[in-house]
Parts: C-alpha cells; sequence; structure tokens
C-alpha cells in the first residue's frame, strides 16, 4: 500500500474545488493507494505525466480539462506527496 501526504495550502483548496474534480481527485488517491504511480499510468483518462523545467522531479495527472494534480513520489512505493491542485495555466510563456 502506499501513502498519499498532501500539502497544507490543500486544505484551503480542496473546499473550493468543483465537485467534479474534487471526485476525480478521491479517485485518482484511491487508485494511487492501491497501486501507486504505475496504476495511474494505466488509465488514460489521467494523463500522467512526468515535468519538465522547474517542475523537474515532479510529475502531473489530469483531473479534468483544467485542473492538474502535481506530485512527487518521494521514496520508492512508499511516499506520495501531493503538492499543489490547480487549475492549469494554458497561456504559452
Amino acid at each position: 500500500m502506499w501513502e498519499v501526504y498532501e500539502h497544507r495550502r490543500l486544505t484551503k483548496a480542496i473546499p473550493r474545488l468543483p465537485e467534479m474534480v474534487l471526485q476525480r481527485y478521491e479517485k485518482w488517491k484511491d487508485i494511487v493507494r492501491i497501486s501507486g504511480p504505475a496504476g495511474l499510468r494505466t488509465i488514460t483518462g489521467f494523463h500522467d505525466e512526468a515535468l519538465r523545467g522547474e517542475w523537474a522531479g515532479h510529475r502531473s495527472s489530469r483531473l479534468g480539462l483544467q485542473y492538474r494534480v502535481i506530485y512527487q513520489v518521494e521514496r520508492q512505493e512508499v511516499v506520495v506527496y501531493v503538492v499543489d491542485l490547480t487549475p492549469h495555466d494554458y497561456r504559452k510563456k
């Protein structure tokens, strides 16, 4: 079993999430707890991918068209640390 730890800023963000995003996030956590990040890659709807640039070392999963969960695997097969749950910024920088 995997452990999922959430950053403390999520306690403020979660109540403001749309209901559909919250349900997908709960399902995302269930999948991670049971089969880890490898389980997310088997479900194509999450589009789980490694991030680059300043977010190198983190991964991202889609919770909808706009929202992403950004996480980091701290210790192989033990801990997943959710860093942020935020609307995705589609603007080019």
